[in-house]
């Protein structure tokens, strides 16, 4: 993923899973498994920001009312 233009959900979202898969492995040295954890902590940040801005967008667009998608 290239870090001069903005990922989409779904990038970070197939990068976190790739993250995932790496993390599951047996064999992972310790050293490497705490960075993996920590890009993984990082991409939910950045997903987390991602999906609050959109939730924003969509209560500016229904006029402030937000219903749960239950």
């Amino acid at each position: 993923m290239a870090e001069d233009k903005k990922a989409t959900i779904e990038e970070l979202f197939e990068e976190i899973d790739k993250t995932i898969t790496e993390l599951e492995k047996d064999d992972l040295p310790l050293d490497q498994a705490f960075s993996l954890y920590e890009k993984g902590i990082k991409l939910t940040a950045e997903c987390e920001k991602e999906i609050d801005t959109v939730e924003k967008k969509v209560q500016v667009l229904s006029g402030g009312e937000l219903s749960e998608f239950s």
